[in-house]
């Protein structure tokens, strides 16, 4: 049985990551969105920044609906689409919840390197497999059961933890300049399985991590 984006739940398309923002430059000229789903987010960089803003999205259907929002959009598969983008053209890149979803994410990440300015950052959201709940699913009951979205997300190709994150950015060229646990769960239980670990485990706490990365010159 095949599975595909458009099996998601309504808003998957069409989320703002508003915990993203903390994560952005403070001046940006001209945007590429991986990813950008129906172009929600990528149309309210638009507004906030008053900048250009192109985005690439896999589903016909959403992709549609963002070239009504970015400026540019380009629809197909990230890998092939990649090479038809100018060079040295770009100044923010987003990847958000999409690096997971590709079968190649670190030629996208190598590929990206020549069509960004020299100056120009990879902004990225990717789940962390080693999130409690998943990880304790795995421990304790011996359970891997892929979701309808989620860290176990049934179209995720990739799983990560936050150093395979940081690997994949540096073994493709790049210096990692932010790394950090975001949506961080409320619960006691990684806490004191972290404690009783003796520090070992201060990521399981988190969903994903966020990442901004630069070219190295």
């Amino acid at each position: 049985m095949s599975h595909s984006l458009m099996d998601k739940p309504a808003g998957y398309f069409s989320n703002v990551r508003e915990e993203m923002a903390t994560f952005l430059p403070e001046k940006i000229g001209v945007v590429l969105e991986i990813g950008c789903g129906e172009g929600g987010y990528a149309a309210h960089l638009k507004k906030m920044y008053h900048c250009e803003v192109w985005g690439i999205e896999y589903e016909e259907t959403q992709g549609n609906q963002a070239a009504k929002l970015l400026d540019k959009v380009l629809i197909g598969d990230a890998h092939g689409l990649i090479d038809l983008l100018p060079d040295n053209y770009f100044d923010t890149v987003i990847c958000n919840d999409v690096l997971e979803h590709l079968y190649d994410p670190y030629s996208i990440l190598s590929k990206l390197k020549m069509k960004m300015k020299p100056e120009g950052k990879v902004i990225s959201s990717i789940p962390n497999i080693r999130y409690f709940r998943t990880f304790f699913a795995l421990l304790f009951k011996k359970q891997w059961d892929y979701q309808a979205n989620g860290i176990l997300d049934i179209t995720h190709v990739r799983f990560f933890t936050t150093k395979s994150i940081i690997k994949m950015y540096e073994n493709a060229g790049y210096q990692v300049l932010i790394h950090k646990g975001i949506n961080a769960s409320k619960s006691i239980k990684p806490v004191l399985f972290n404690m009783l670990m003796l520090g070992f485990f201060s990521d399981i706490k988190y969903i994903q991590f966020a990442t901004v990365a630069q070219v190295k010159h």
